[in-house]
């Protein structure tokens, strides 16, 4: 039987070779140096794509100016802000910089020579890691980040269980289950829920969470009380107006954040619908305004500082070489209870 030889492994010099420069630019292109053309560092990129290089960059070799990028969609939440304030309070200890991107579009997002680019382009501009902060983190981009020797972590991803991107997040199942549990003390039996988008997995668990406390208690899960959005303030008071419009409203209004939260207090309000009289509310997140708000909300605390930190510890460690202790971490959560969640109220034999 005749052995076929084993494919040899395709090395720097035959890409630089097939691209027809020197050796020394295809290792600026894959370190990410900025004394390289645009045009040629895609047209290497694209060779190293159809060549299948597969190169390694030297990770105990720390750049003078190194960066962290943090790819976010708005910054306008409070959510988003207190995160964002520990990233950047833990990157400037580590005498790091911070850069804000914008999600790549879906043209980079959907092309794996285009992620190449951007991630090189990261790279040049001194990046030594990427944070997605409630974001997608496409394929192209995972794989790209993990042929150039980029390391990237997930706050909260949307739509990506990709275990190759170590992902940060909080305890949303049990945050979810707590906050309904405590309604459920409250003698609350008609538990409506507004959560984010469907493709977001810690709304999800925190759906989960709802769901699995009213099963303990026995009670029903009625679909005609959830709700599904954005996590955004509009998403909370339309819905929440629907709700309380129904000809059984529910009595108790669960939220999958603060912002969503906000609007049902708003919509309330617009309904002549008492809180916490009639109507309990909970959040999640425990941003700083459940403090401003009339009533106060009670919400889940999720540690948002601490998962920024975290987050840029684990990208710094990983950029050394360090790998993760895990690669889907979990900070635990805690209610918060305030002014707008109270007892059913009864009238006339009838709960209400």
């Amino acid at each position: 039987m005749v052995q076929r030889p084993r494919p040899e492994k395709v090395t720097l010099a035959d890409v630089a070779a097939r691209a027809g420069v020197s050796p020394a630019t295809v290792s600026k292109v894959l370190n990410g140096r900025s004394d390289v053309s645009p045009s040629t560092r895609a047209y290497v990129l694209n060779v190293i794509e159809q060549v299948g290089y597969r190169g390694t960059t030297p990770r105990h070799e720390r750049r003078r100016n190194r960066a962290l990028v943090t790819v976010l969609d708005f910054v306008a939440s409070r959510y988003a802000g207190t995160v964002l304030q520990s990233i950047l309070d833990t990157a400037t200890e580590a005498d790091a910089e911070l850069l804000l991107r914008l999600p790549p579009g879906e043209k980079i997002a959907n092309s794996r020579t285009s992620a190449r680019t951007w991630v090189a382009q990261q790279q040049a501009a001194g990046a030594i890691g990427v944070i997605g902060l409630a974001v997608t983190v496409p394929d192209p981009i995972i794989d790209a980040a993990r042929d150039l020797a980029l390391p990237v972590v997930a706050i909260d991803p949307i739509d990506t269980t990709d275990s190759r991107v170590v992902s940060i997040g909080a305890t949303n199942w049990a945050g979810g289950r707590s906050a309904t549990d405590h309604l459920i003390e409250l003698g609350h039996k008609r538990i409506a829920w507004i959560g984010g988008p469907l493709s977001s997995a810690p709304s999800a668990e925190r759906f989960h969470g709802l769901r699995a406390a009213l099963d303990a208690a026995g009670l029903p899960a009625d679909p005609d009380l959830v709700r599904h959005g954005a996590f955004e303030v509009e998403s909370g008071r339309l819905h929440a107006r629907e709700l309380l419009s129904l000809a059984a409203p529910p009595t108790a209004i669960v939220a999958g954040n603060d912002e969503i939260a906000i609007g049902v207090l708003a919509a309330a309000a617009e309904l002549d619908v008492g809180v916490p009289a009639a109507l309990s509310v909970t959040g999640f997140d425990d941003t700083p305004q459940t403090e401003w708000m009339t009533p106060r909300l009670t919400s889940v605390r999720q540690p948002l500082a601490g998962m920024g930190r975290i987050a840029v510890e684990t990208v710094l460690a990983m950029a050394e070489g360090t790998a993760p202790v895990s690669r889907h971490l979990q900070l635990a959560t805690a209610l918060s209870i305030r002014d707008s969640t109270g007892p059913v109220l009864i009238t006339k034999g009838a709960i209400r």
